[in-house]
């Protein structure tokens, strides 16, 4: 059997489909249903550790913005200093909740597990799987063995880094799968056993986040047009999700040296789903884009390098941004 913690795990509710019911009047989903209402038949049915309440929110994660999140893992960092708090599950609705998984890695302090979670059909549905998405991030959230393993994304059964975590299918209840590492564990039953555990990660101490970063993906032929909009309309920083190791186009080169100029900084991505950008090419390729003062993100996808790039004090000197994205985008 696997052991758990004796401490209270804190649950923080922010909305999302978990949370939702058919609106007979509207025939849509809203977000409606309180925190107290989602546990209550996990508290009924099952043993386990005393949960902990705390709605944060309840909306739809459409409408959650870099703000709201960033003050949601800011809220839980926090709330984790209580020493009777062994760990938090997070419920989240699932179109930006890898978002807000890395950037709750990125900034909360605390060694106790942060685990994200969800669903795909509302509460009011035949078969909801968010009641067994929920009792399965309680059981990360309460084993000893999870200290130390940051923020994670718990759904139907696997269990992914958030660094890696991605939205992978718009409606299947298998709704996340990795960009890189893989699942690091999955929950069997009653068990749970970790086989592996993303690197160790400096958390951020920021007091701020910068909402001015622009992600633009690079489609067959794209001229400037996009990114003369972001400068122009005072972009902090650029993310391009480049074609696979990080390519561009010439105009997009040419944007991003004047993006430079006016210290916008940039960090290249990929659109491909797995692999890692490296500047190796040349005419308009990552090469190019290197000695442009472009930043290169590694395995992080666009979203997140969005997060990580959101978060790092303006100023911060090009060489300290480059160890940073190498450091999380390994």
């Amino acid at each position: 059997m696997t052991v758990r913690n004796e401490g209270r795990i804190l649950v923080v509710t922010t909305g999302g489909t978990i949370a939702s019911r058919m609106d007979p009047c509207e025939g849509s989903l809203v977000s409606v249903v309180e925190g107290q209402e989602l546990v209550a038949d996990f508290r009924t049915r099952r043993s386990g550790p005393e949960i902990v309440i705390d709605e944060f929110c309840n909306v739809g994660s459409n409408l959650i913005d870099l703000k709201t999140s960033f003050e949601l893992a800011r809220h839980i960092d926090t709330r984790l200093t209580d020493e009777t708090i062994s760990g938090c599950v997070v419920l989240h609705g699932t179109d930006t909740l890898e978002e807000s998984a890395f950037l709750a890695d990125l900034v909360i302090r605390s060694s106790k597990p942060v685990v994200f979670t969800g669903a795909q059909r509302s509460s009011d549905a035949p078969d909801p799987d968010g009641p067994r998405n929920f009792a399965d991030a309680v059981k990360i959230a309460s084993l000893p063995d999870a200290q130390g393993i940051g923020s994670v994304v718990v759904f139907d059964g696997d269990v992914f880094a958030a660094s890696d975590a991605v939205k992978v299918h718009t409606s299947r209840v298998a709704a996340f799968g990795s960009s890189s590492l893989g699942p690091l564990c999955a929950v069997d039953g009653e068990d749970v056993f970790i086989g592996k555990r993303p690197l160790a990660r400096p958390a951020f101490r920021a007091r701020r986040i910068e909402r001015r970063v622009d992600l633009i993906t690079l489609v067959m032929g794209l001229d400037d047009r996009l990114l003369n909009a972001a400068i122009a309309y005072g972009a902090e920083g650029i993310v391009l999700e480049g074609f696979g190791r990080g390519n561009v186009t010439p105009p997009v080169l040419e944007a991003v040296l004047r993006a430079a100029e006016r210290s916008i900084s940039t960090v290249v991505t990929s659109r491909c789903m797995w692999g890692r950008t490296l500047p190796v090419y040349g005419g308009a390729g990552g090469r190019e884009l290197e000695k442009a003062g472009a930043i290169f993100a590694g395995r992080l996808r666009g979203p997140k390098a969005r997060i990580l790039l959101s978060v790092i004090p303006a100023g911060t000197a090009i060489q300290d941004m480059n160890a940073l994205f190498e450091h999380y985008g390994r």
